[in-house]
C-alpha cells in the first residue's frame, strides 16, 4: 500500500503495482473479511474501467498481472495470424491468403510483387509459423 487516509466520506487508499497505480474510496469500510464490490459506470470509459477494476482484483488476489483485452485493432491482427496460419497449412499461396483476408479487390488493385498486402501476408504467415512453433508461449507468460 502506498497511501491511506481517513476521511468523513470514508476511507481512501492509493495503491501501486507495476506500471500501475490503483485509487480506491470505500465509503463504508467493510469489516474484515468481508467482500467488496466494484461499481463500474457503463458509459464511453466503462471499458478502461473493467479493465482497471479486473487489474485491481488480480493485484489483490496475489495473481498475475495480465494485459488489458486486446483492442478491436490486435483481436483483428490475432484473426489474421490465425487465419495466414490454417491458409498457409492448407497449401494456400501467399495471393490467396491475401485475398482471403483483405478482399480480392484490394489484392487486386496494385501489382502483386510490390503490393504492401504481399508484404503483410508474409510477415503475417512467418508470425503464425513462429507462434505455432512455441512463441505463443510468449504470449502467455505476459
Amino acid at each position: 500500500m502506498h497511501a491511506r487516509r481517513t476521511a468523513p466520506d470514508g476511507e481512501h487508499f492509493i495503491l501501486r503495482s507495476g506500471r500501475d497505480e490503483h485509487q480506491l474510496w470505500i465509503p463504508d469500510p467493510p469489516l474484515a473479511g468481508s467482500a467488496l464490490a466494484a461499481i463500474v459506470s457503463l458509459d464511453d470509459d466503462e471499458p478502461r474501467r473493467a479493465a482497471a477494476a479486473t487489474r485491481f482484483w488480480r493485484h489483490a488476489t496475489g495473481q498475475r498481472l495480465g494485459a488489458d483485452p486486446p483492442t478491436p485493432k490486435r483481436r483483428q491482427r490475432i484473426d489474421h495470424t490465425l487465419r495466414a496460419l490454417d491458409g498457409h497449412l492448407s497449401g494456400a499461396s501467399y495471393r490467396d491468403i491475401a485475398e482471403s483476408l483483405f478482399g480480392s479487390d484490394r489484392v487486386a488493385a496494385e501489382p502483386w510483387k510490390t503490393s504492401p498486402l504481399r508484404d503483410a501476408t508474409i510477415r503475417l504467415v512467418r508470425g503464425s509459423l513462429a507462434l505455432m512453433r512455441g512463441g505463443y508461449r510468449r504470449l502467455l507468460r505476459r
